[in-house]
């Protein structure tokens, strides 16, 4: 099986119709709340871009909000297929995204920092449908949330994917040169790519091709 593709930080549906006609299996689209000249504030831009997307392509709505009932707002307004969580929130606001959109699937990013990121994973995984492991510092004066670029200690990232029995995506520096050897080494479901198939701030068609390309001709080892 290969791993499935997730492009990050799509800004309009032009960029969500490159991403799907180079191979995505799903495409982000950044909300507020967020850091990066790819934050989008008004849900009207995001449902639109959300509807350009042809099934069975993913849309995904990222958002650090962790107020119960403003995120589950949040996540109806988007029109999305599915809310990635940049922040650790309680399971109330887990519940209440399964309320207010029954049909919503929730990714739930973990930053790897040290090897806490795999208690965190264990502790999401059973209130939610997938995990994505990712270069943020949520902690501290400044956080981060993700669109980082910088890679973190994929090790650790291989025992969340060996030990969590939920779909584990990818995230953080990965780009067409390095995705083969994050596959080889941490074996996830998936990989999420924002900065690295970007020039300019722009999607480049021929990074992002080369991306899929590449996951394309990957295949997990045969068990045994």
């Amino acid at each position: 099986m290969r791993p499935r593709v997730k492009i990050c930080c799509i800004q309009d549906p032009e960029e969500a119709a490159l991403a799907v006609d180079a191979g995505a299996d799903a495409i982000g689209i950044v909300g507020p709340g967020l850091s990066g000249p790819e934050v989008i504030e008004d849900f009207g831009r995001i449902a639109a871009i959300a509807a350009s997307v042809p099934p069975p392509v993913g849309t995904v709505f990222l958002t650090r909000e962790a107020d119960p009932r403003e995120l589950a707002a949040q996540v109806v307004a988007s029109r999305c297929s599915i809310v990635q969580l940049c922040d650790q929130v309680s399971p109330a606001a887990w519940a209440a995204v399964r309320a207010a959109a029954p049909a919503v699937r929730i990714l739930q990013a973990v930053h790897v920092q040290d090897d806490g990121a795999l208690q965190l994973a264990l502790q999401a995984a059973s209130f939610v449908d997938a995990i994505l492991l990712d270069s943020g510092a949520p902690a501290g004066a400044s956080p981060v949330f993700g669109g980082t670029g910088r890679t973190h200690d994929w090790r650790i990232s291989a025992r969340v994917v060996q030990q969590v029995r939920k779909p584990v995506w990818l995230a953080g520096g990965l780009r067409p040169e390095n995705v083969e050897a994050a596959w080889t080494t941490v074996q996830p479901w998936g990989l999420d790519v924002c900065s690295g198939v970007r020039s300019g701030g722009r999607l480049d068609p021929l990074k992002v091709r080369a991306l899929c390309d590449t996951a394309r001709g990957l295949r997990r080892p045969a068990a045994g």
